[in-house]
Parts: structure tokens; sequence; C-alpha cells
């Protein structure tokens, strides 16, 4: 197992380079949970990382390197391999069929009634976007493990469905293990997608030897539709599907955070600077959101709540702050700049509703900063995370790590955050404005006993896994199955 060469495959990468107003290279870490969750991996591993390159720059050092280039950010020395597509195959790739085709089916966001309509524009995107840059990926990956035997290679997310097939093809004797971090939806939604699109995402995937997932019923739904819509064995016990081209299981791997780091983070003077504000802006109660604007947050019906919750409940009037962190998010994609509007549009009734010449009800902000984000984890009464449907959602966990008034946690039980913290949480249907009406109305009044006891709960759950553990799980079995087979 040591000696295997561990490749990590993703379309975002753990770093991007740019120009400065100078002209000056400049180097910053990638976003997104799913580079915090892998940089676990390369700490202690000897890793090249292979991603989509994200900028003209990107594609500049890559040129320039010919082959992996070594960075080192945020005390993580990183081997990496950027990635050049197309500038047109990639932005079909990305916005006709990524975003939002899958990542709407995954998440149950599509209005069936309206949209989406798959006509020739998105077959096209299939074939010159998404299938191109997965091949762009697979030749990279195919190229990096030439000569060596039975390598290791781990993919993950959904813009590298069909990768795994053409990696297989050409690779019969490596381990392929793919990781999906969104939720895996059940066999109907998936009957929205052409049948040999779908047939090849289903084809790519069961290429792998292993597919992860953040819980167990992803797995189940991800085996239901193998059952109906392949014509494949599926084994729900043994959570393995059996095809022509051998087997392939499905586990789950829950993700947690870096609590420590985290922690370290809130006791930085970044952080302090921004508790400033915080500290001055609450009233009594103060209540916060972190999120990207996208349309399974459910944002529309948070705030809906609380208009509900100050309708029904006067006297929390000018004594309650609700601050919405919200990071901008695909602004180039038509549904998502909409949604955004309807957000600001929402705020602006709710605050004029209710607020008063010196008390105005939801603050809300739209920008990324992580540091403002931690100084409001710190001091939130309520914590609202009401998602139609998430992978995981690592804010459920990384705030109450680090808050210190006992904060109630209002959560989704459509999280997969939800499996692992539904004893401490307020669980909620995230279609039910007056329920969520309710919890924050009961999470506002609750007793400083139990509020102790739920924070006491969370942090003894969210300290006890980490990204490592996440990372060992899996590799744990990746040498289980070779050994069996060997």
């Amino acid at each position: 197992m040591a000696s295997s060469p561990l490749i990590i495959v993703s379309n975002r990468g753990p770093a991007q380079f740019e120009r400065d107003e100078h002209g000056e290279r400049t180097v910053r870490r990638g976003g997104g949970g799913l580079v915090t969750a892998l940089s676990g991996l390369v700490r202690h591993r000897d890793a090249l990382w292979i991603a989509s390159a994200m900028t003209e720059e990107d594609v500049a050092v890559s040129r320039e390197s010919g082959g992996p280039t070594e960075i080192s950010i945020d005390g993580i020395d990183y081997r990496v391999l950027m990635v050049g597509s197309d500038p047109l195959a990639y932005d079909r790739f990305y916005n006709v069929i990524a975003n939002p085709i899958l990542w709407f089916i995954q998440h149950y966001l599509w209005d069936l009634s309206n949209a989406p309509d798959i006509r020739q524009e998105e077959l096209d995107a299939w074939d010159e976007g998404y299938q191109a840059v997965n091949r762009d990926i697979a030749e990279a990956v195919l190229g990096q493990i030439e000569g060596q035997d039975e390598p290791l290679v781990m993919l993950h997310d959904y813009h590298l469905y069909t990768a795994p097939r053409m990696i297989r093809e050409r690779r019969p004797d490596a381990f392929l293990h793919h990781f999906v971090h969104i939720p895996w939806s059940q066999p109907d939604s998936w009957r929205i997608l052409p049948t040999r699109i779908r047939g090849a995402i289903f084809d790519g995937l069961l290429a792998n030897d292993i597919l992860g997932f953040h819980t167990h019923a992803y797995c189940i739904n991800f085996l239901r539709c193998c059952d109906e819509l392949l014509d494949a064995e599926v084994d729900y016990g043994r959570g393995e599907v059996r095809h022509a081209g051998g087997r392939t299981l499905a586990r789950a791997y829950p993700l947690g955070i870096d609590a420590e780091r985290l922690q370290r983070a809130a006791e930085s003077p970044e952080v302090a600077e921004a508790e400033r504000e915080v500290l001055e802006r609450r009233r009594k109660y103060l209540i916060i959101r972190v999120d990207r604007a996208d349309l399974s947050k459910n944002v529309l019906r948070g705030f809906t709540a609380f208009d509900t919750f100050l309708a029904q409940h006067p006297e929390f009037r000018e004594e309650v702050t609700f601050i919405a962190h919200l990071q901008p998010s695909r602004q180039d994609v038509p549904e998502y700049a909409e949604y955004l509007e309807r957000i600001e549009a929402l705020v602006a009734v709710v605050n004029h509703r209710h607020g008063t010449t010196d008390w105005m009800p939801i603050d809300l902000k739209i920008y990324e900063n992580f540091y403002d984000a931690v100084a409001r984890y710190k001091h939130f009464d309520l914590l609202m995370v009401n998602s139609l449907f998430d992978g995981m959602n690592l804010v459920a966990k990384e705030a109450p790590a680090v808050n210190t008034r006992d904060g109630v946690l209002m959560l989704s039980e459509n999280t997969g955050s939800h499996h692992e913290l539904f004893d401490y949480v307020i669980s909620v249907n995230p279609f039910d404005i007056q329920e969520q009406a309710d919890a924050i109305h009961r999470a506002l009044t609750m007793e400083p006993e139990l509020r102790r006891q739920y924070a006491e709960g969370l942090r003894e759950i969210i300290f006890s896994r980490n990204p490592g553990d996440w990372v060992d799980d899996q590799l744990r079995d990746i040498a289980a199955l070779r050994s069996s087979v060997a």
C-alpha cells in the first residue's frame, strides 16, 4: 500500500495562480470545502493532485513546468498538475452540464413542469464539453501513472463521473476510488437525463472499485438507481453492485472538520477584530446563517420563517438580530442571479415590515470572508441551517465547534450532517415554514441547562472525527479490498 502512488483528482485544485496589478505572479489557496478536506490527504502522504486549470495563469504555469508544479500554501506542500481544456469545452462542461443539470438533479432543484429542456445544445454540451473535459483529466491521470504497477487513483465529485471508465479501459490494474461530495438522489430524478447520458454516468461510476458518499442513505439511493435503471445485480446487505466489469462497493464516509485548526483561527487577531462589529450589532439574541447563495440552501424560506416568527411573537422585536452572511455563488448561471435578487427583495420587505428607526431585523451581508464568518460562529444564539438537501453541510459542524454561548443549531433533516447530529439539534423539515418559525422561538426560549447539554453533545460528536479520520477510513477500505483480491 505504501509503495502505491496516490493520485488525487478533482475539478478544483488546491491552488490558483493569477497576476497582480504589478504583473507579478501570485498563488492563492483554492476555494471550497473539498480543498479543505483533501488537504489532509496531502499533508502526510506523497500525493499528486490533478485538477482543471481555472485561470489563464494556471495554464501558463502548467505549460512552463511541463508537468507537476510544487507549491506551498498555509504550511502544506503540494504537487499539482493543472490540466488545461479548451475554454468553450470547459464552459459547456461546467455551466451547462455540471452546473446546473447534475447539481440540480442531485439536489432535487428542478421544477419539472418547466425545466429542464434537453435540446441539441445540452446534447452538444455533453459530448463536446463534459466528456471532453473528463477526457482531458483522464489523459492527464494516465500520463502520470504510466509505468507504475497498480496505482491508486482517488477521484472526487460530480464533475468527473465519466473519467473513471476512460482510465479503466487503458489501465485495468488501477485501483479507482470515487467520492461524491453532494447528495445522491433517488432513481426517478435521474430519468430526467437522456438514456445515453445517464448510461454513460453510471457506466463511468461503476468503473470504480469503491464509491464513497457522506451517508448510508446516499449509498442506498445509489444502489437503488443501479437496481432500477441498469441491468446490474445489487446486494443491498453488502453494499455492492455486480456488473460485467466486476463489482463496485458503495460505502459511507461522513466528513469531519479540522476543529482544532478552526479553534486556532477563532483565537486569531483577525477574528478578534471582526468580533467587535458582531458585538456592536447584536441585541439580546443573535441568529446567524453562513451559506453560499445557492438555491439548495433554502435561504428564502429561512427568511420567511423569521418573518413569521416576528409576526407571531412581537415581544421579540428589537430584541433579536439575524445576520445572514451569504457568499455569492455561480452568478453566471441565470437561476442563481435571479435567486440572489429575490433574497435581497425579501430582506427589504421583512426589514420594512418589522424594522424601526434604530433596528434592522435582518442584516444581509453578501461577500466571502472566513474571519468574519468565524466571528459570527462564536456568538450566535441560534444557527439556522435549513438546506433543502445538502451532501454534508460543514457549517453545522464548524459553528458549534467555536461557539461561546451554548448556541442552538436548527438543522434540516435533509442534510448529511443531520445523520450524525440529530440528538442535539432542533430538527426541521426545510419545506415547513411554520415549523421553522416555531424552532426559532423554541431555540431562543430554551432553558440554559438544555442549551448547555445540546452544545456539549454537539461538540463531543464534532471533535470525535476530523478529515484525517475520513481519509483513513477510505484508505483502510481500499487496503482491505486490495488484499481480498490479491
